[in-house]
């Protein structure tokens, strides 16, 4: 075992016999750490349920390519902790990492607290302590009581889409779940909103008219759109003739699109040519990704492999309208490799891709305590009217299919997206 993996296995064990959401623990170490909350660059925080990943890889890429550097905190990781935190551009290195645990957990001193508050605490020290022009900070779980949400004056909020995901947590509606997210939501910050389902947006709405706030929205004050292989943002100051994202999916337009929003709403100092190297360059690994390597060559050299790590209704729903635009340039029948973990709702899931997909192959996720056992998945999607059975891995999986070409997409799950590109040996940089 590592000595990171050490602290984390220590870190976990830590988490309070009662879970409670709410920010008491992380205020109080964050306290006795000396406040490097209170010491970080302007920050840029980002809550939703789907896409706040890629916005956050928008900008992070943008500002880049206008020559700023910018620290990155994301979740959950895919194979390494250090993907989590990116310091000025760079992943954190092992040894600063293990310093800053070190101290984490030494002024912890054995109290109770969850694995996200005290790893979160940890990359407040590292942010604090190397210097970069901006912060992209994205939420955890919610935001309202959000171990991120210490940071009582943000440059600019984002809000992504919101759809239902994390309601044992987060409440069992999209208005309660609008709630909780528009806790980032902080007076003198601008907000800029993606386009929401009516229920969410009110809530979104309302609680920024509460905090004097004017939100730059989505179809109202901003939109983005293809055009002629193009990506075209335009608001009231005028528009952006951009290339098209290097992410693949019509979803992504909507994420760029915001991305270019917050840089213009929050005056960041990107120019058009800054972000259109930055929609060239962006990369944010298992978002619709190509894969080659050992696991492609289990297939025929015909097919195509590609991984993708949305795990909800949302997600399912916006790669199925990506794996439809595919088809419209080269149709081939799909197949999906699924993993899940036992807290989403795969019946949901699987059901997006109705009409899609020819048939659907099951795995359980390696090493993870929650995931659904490939055969109950299966029949999770048999009962979807799909063809569908289980398999004992991924390898098995892939290897199992039919000759003739086809398209393959592995999806469900992050942490299956994590486990596949450890055995591909493609590890995020």
């Amino acid at each position: 075992m590592s000595r990171i993996d050490a602290f984390l296995e220590r870190f976990t064990a830590l988490h309070p016999k009662l879970m409670d959401l709410s920010l008491e623990r992380i205020e109080r170490l964050l306290a006795d750490l000396g406040h490097p909350e209170d010491r970080l660059p302007p920050v840029i925080h980002v809550a939703g349920t789907n896409g706040k990943g890629s916005v956050v890889a928008y900008l992070r890429a943008m500002l880049e390519a206008a020559g700023k550097s910018v620290h990155v905190y994301t979740s959950p990781h895919l194979v390494r902790f250090n993907e989590r935190i990116r310091l000025a551009g760079e992943l954190v290195p092992d040894e600063k990492l293990i310093e800053a645990f070190e101290r984490a957990e030494t002024v912890n001193a054995g109290q109770g607290i969850t694995f996200f508050e005290i790893t979160t605490a940890a990359a407040y020290i590292l942010f604090s302590e190397t210097p970069a022009d901006y912060l992209l900070l994205e939420t955890g779980l919610g935001g309202r009581v959000d171990t991120t949400n210490v940071v009582d004056h943000p440059l600019g909020t984002i809000i992504t889409s919101i759809s239902l995901d994390h309601m044992q947590f987060l409440g069992e509606t999209l208005a309660d779940i609008a709630g909780e997210k528009a806790g980032i939501f902080k007076p003198g910050s601008p907000a800029v909103i993606a386009r929401q389902p009516e229920e969410a947006f009110k809530v979104l709405e309302a609680r920024c008219l509460d905090l004097g706030i004017a939100p730059f929205v989505a179809g109202h004050d901003f939109d983005g759109y293809e055009q002629a292989g193009r990506f075209v943002y335009q608001d009231l100051d005028g528009l952006e003739d951009l290339p098209r994202p290097r992410l693949l999916g019509t979803h992504q337009i909507d994420n760029a699109a915001l991305a270019v929003a917050a840089i213009r709403h929050f005056n960041l100092p990107v120019d058009g040519t800054a972000m259109a190297a930055g929609l060239r360059q962006v990369d944010w690994p298992a978002r619709m990704m190509p894969l080659e390597g050992e696991l492609k060559s289990l297939i025929g050299a015909e097919d195509e492999l590609w991984l993708d790590g949305g795990h909800n209704q949302a997600g399912a729903e916006a790669l199925a309208r990506a794996l439809s635009d595919l088809n419209e340039k080269r149709s081939l029948p799909l197949t999906l490799v699924l993993g899940m973990l036992s807290t989403k709702d795969a019946a949901r899931y699987v059901a997006a891709f109705t009409g899609l997909a020819k048939q659907i192959v099951t795995v359980t996720i390696p090493d993870e305590p929650n995931a659904i056992p490939a055969e109950d998945l299966a029949e999770v999607a048999r009962k979807g009217g799909f063809e569908a059975r289980a398999a004992n891995s991924i390898s098995e999986a892939l290897g199992s299919l039919e000759p003739g070409a086809k398209r393959v997409v592995i999806g469900g799950s992050l942490y299956l997206a994590g486990a596949v590109l450890k055995q591909n040996g493609t590890l995020p940089r």
